[in-house]
């Protein structure tokens, strides 16, 4: 990190933001302008009039916004803040080269931060970060650690009428909580006094890859929480230094459940929590529903003991955790007894937890996705596939449109008409329909009472208002 600025040299200076909305930008910004620094930004969406409610609160936040036409680089002094794979055809990106201004991915800046911290703690894996890192979070926050977190996703128990956009919390500068990214290979910047890794499966780079970025995660940190239910993230435990694991079934982890302890609900779930360094058991209950979530509870308890939380402190506070937006947001009921539910599942493992959740309970399932991109859909299109297939009944429905497309030079041959012929073949019911406003008005026509309505996708913001106009379409 000696190549990089001091924090102190960074805070200094005014800060300017490609894609300030983005879900790894914002709550960065966020944390800059906490600390005390100047910071501005640009959007595509901002210029196209998508999600206006998060851009006038990011102004009321004392953000100022540009057009993405490179008005807003101004001075040499400015730090850019891009992502990795922006083009240099952005205005922002021919300015800032030509006044020479320093330029830094958010993982570089975000690492920066971390990594002058008093300790770093990291959450990793290819599913449950988000979830993990807010529970995680809120377990610091109400045991009096003043963590400052750093988030992908907004955390609930955060949110304020001035802060409704809580995917980042300034807090003090002792701790920095933060997921890390292993698709853009951005997790070797990282070196945590505490480590999680959830799980390892295929997402954005192959196995091997994977492999070689959570092993070396594992071995940069102090002390390593694993989960040791995935055969993967446990094959990678002779990697780490100082090792905490925990377990749903898994008995010879140190953090686990009582074996017939578990009780699950549509929206909720129990379990005894056992730690087998004393055989001590706590009471834990979880306003989220699905056998992940409480997989994930349990990482966060194993998180927290190894940042020096009594374990009944950590599952004391989880009782109060309320969740994060789009993940397994429940939108609505409608009159009809049709319920709509709002998800950021994208890739195989996330769709699968979401859809096995759904399937604990009665019900027809109508699961609508919009893939996040051309390029993803190309990598993990054929286990997408064999995620729907597998996991919902010939009664039940997948529903996709186009891929979310905002611009850019990305091959485009190959779309989401590949993946439902896949389904098909694979035994499952699908159907393409390209427009989402079309898939909209298709699922209003064929949903019928007792069904649950899934809306699944990621790097779309205005899927949350889709969600939503489906509950409206019903009552119509």
């Amino acid at each position: 990190m000696s190549d990089y600025p001091s924090p102190e040299e960074l805070l200094a200076r005014p800060f300017f933001f490609c894609g300030i909305g983005g879900s790894g930008m914002l709550p960065l910004a966020q944390i800059l302008k906490g600390r005390g620094a100047t910071v501005s930004g640009s959007d595509r969406s901002f210029d196209q009039g998508r999600t206006p409610d998060k851009f006038k609160a990011l102004e009321q936040q004392g953000f100022t916004l540009y057009p993405q036409d490179g008005s807003g680089i101004t001075s040499g002094e400015q730090i850019l803040v891009a992502s990795a794979a922006i083009e240099d055809t952005v205005p922002e990106m021919q300015r800032a080269k030509q006044l020479d201004c320093l330029r830094l991915t958010r993982a570089e800046l975000n690492s920066i931060l971390f990594n002058t911290s008093g300790a770093g703690l990291a959450v990793a894996g290819t599913s449950g970060k988000s979830t993990v890192t807010a529970m995680l979070g809120w377990i610091l926050q109400a045991t009096g650690r003043a963590p400052t977190i750093m988030n992908g996703a907004v955390m609930k128990n955060f949110v304020t009428p001035d802060r409704p956009l809580a995917s980042s919390v300034i807090g003090g500068q002792s701790i920095y909580l933060s997921e890390v990214d292993e698709s853009d290979g951005s997790i070797a910047l990282y070196g945590p006094a505490v480590g999680v890794l959830l799980n390892v499966s295929l997402d954005h780079k192959s196995m091997d890859e994977l492999r070689a970025l959570f092993g070396d995660f594992l071995s940069r940190s102090r002390i390593a929480v694993i989960n040791a239910d995935d055969p993967e993230a446990l094959a990678l435990l002779p990697h780490a230094q100082n090792v905490l694991t925990f377990a749903v079934e898994q008995e010879k982890a140190q953090i686990g459940v009582v074996p017939g302890s578990i009780a699950d609900g549509p929206v909720r779930q129990a379990a005894l929590v056992i730690d087998r360094h004393d055989g001590s058991e706590y009471p834990l209950t979880v306003a989220l529903p699905g056998r992940h979530n409480l997989s994930n509870a349990l990482a966060a308890i194993a998180g927290a003991m190894a940042a020096g939380v009594p374990i009944g402190a950590a599952v004391e506070a989880l009782g109060t955790f309320a969740g994060l937006a789009r993940r397994f947001d429940i939108i609505g009921t409608a009159a009809s007894g049709i319920t709509v539910i709002d998800d950021f599942g994208h890739n195989p493992e996330k769709c699968a937890a979401t859809l096995r959740t759904l399937k604990t309970h009665q019900g027809r399932v109508i699961a609508f996705f919009q893939p996040h991109g051309y390029g993803p859909l190309r990598q993990m299109g054929h286990e997408l596939a064999e995620t729907f297939a597998r996991e919902l009944e010939p009664d039940d429905i997948t529903i996709l449109c186009d891929p979310v497309y905002f611009g850019g030079t990305v091959d485009r041959s190959e779309g989401s008409e590949r993946i439902v012929e896949l389904i098909k073949n694979a035994g499952g019911n699908a159907l393409h329909i390209p427009s989402r406003e079309d898939c909209g008005k298709h699922i209003a026509q064929i949903a019928r009472q007792g069904d649950r309505i899934v809306v699944m996708g990621a790097r779309d913001d205005t899927l949350t208002q889709f969600a939503q106009s489906i509950i409206l379409h019903l009552g119509e």
